[in-house]
């Protein structure tokens, strides 16, 4: 479904990815780990050109873009298919619950709003927010303020759905509640790319994982054997420690 090769990308000569490639197939759900500044989030913006890589090629469905030089045209026709969760909501404050969901669908979809308001009703229910149409931002917790971001999400009928630190912002005891949506989306075979600190949700919920560290992919397997047999010392460290911290 989605193939990246040979993703370059520099900051001020940083090399913050560095010959970077991951593949993604539908129904997937990909965990992206690795210490903090180790790429995962340039990774994800520039898979969805919210960065422009140096270099790389993205083969999305089929057809193959050069990721530096791709034209804003493509990139719109590759965003019509996915859906991006930031760390930090990006909700509109001055925007209802219902509004931030529909913006989207009436403004960049130019769908008339009665059907928006009832397709954002449907994703709203899906992540347990539809008690909460006409409430503002301001008046929700973070959890439910990331659920409101689920749901902007689902309401484009995206074939992926990128998750950058979907839980990071939260106070522990709301990530669960967003923990266990993106658990419902997985099982209903939802492709989704995850970038995360959460190694219960890596362990039980993705079906593969990828860690990085200092802009490089240093190991890339199935979740299973990633966390029971881990073949790099590095992988097998970083996943100790994270643990121990843990317990």
């Amino acid at each position: 479904m989605i193939e990246v090769k040979n993703v370059n990308k520099t900051f001020n000569g940083f090399e913050a990815l560095q010959d970077v490639s991951l593949k993604v197939e539908k129904g997937d759900v990909v965990a992206i780990l690795g210490p903090s500044g180790s790429g995962k989030t340039t990774l994800l913006r520039c898979i969805n050109f919210l960065e422009r890589a140096d270099s790389g090629t993205l083969d999305f469905d089929g057809e193959v873009y050069d990721m530096h030089s791709i034209s804003k045209k493509e990139i719109s026709r590759i965003r019509r298919k996915t859906a991006f969760v930031f760390q930090n909501y990006n909700l509109f404050l001055n925007r209802t619950v219902i509004q931030n969901v529909t913006e989207g669908l009436i403004i960049a979809r130019k769908m008339p709003k009665d059907q928006a308001e009832q397709i954002a009703i449907k994703a709203l229910e899906k992540v347990g927010m539809a008690d909460r149409l006409n409430s503002y931002p301001s008046q929700l917790s973070g959890g439910q303020q990331q659920r409101v971001a689920i749901a902007r999400a689902l309401a484009v009928d995206p074939e992926i759905i990128y998750f950058d630190e979907p839980t990071s912002a939260l106070d522990p005891e709301l990530i669960g509640e967003v923990l266990n949506v993106m658990r419902d989306l997985a099982n209903e075979g939802m492709t989704m790319l995850v970038v995360t600190h959460e190694m219960n949700f890596a362990r039980n919920v993705s079906s593969k994982v990828i860690f990085m560290e200092n802009g490089k992919v240093i190991e890339s397997a199935d979740s299973k054997s990633f966390f029971e047999n881990p073949k790099e010392e590095r992988t097998r460290s970083f996943i100790q420690s994270i643990m121990s911290a843990r317990d």
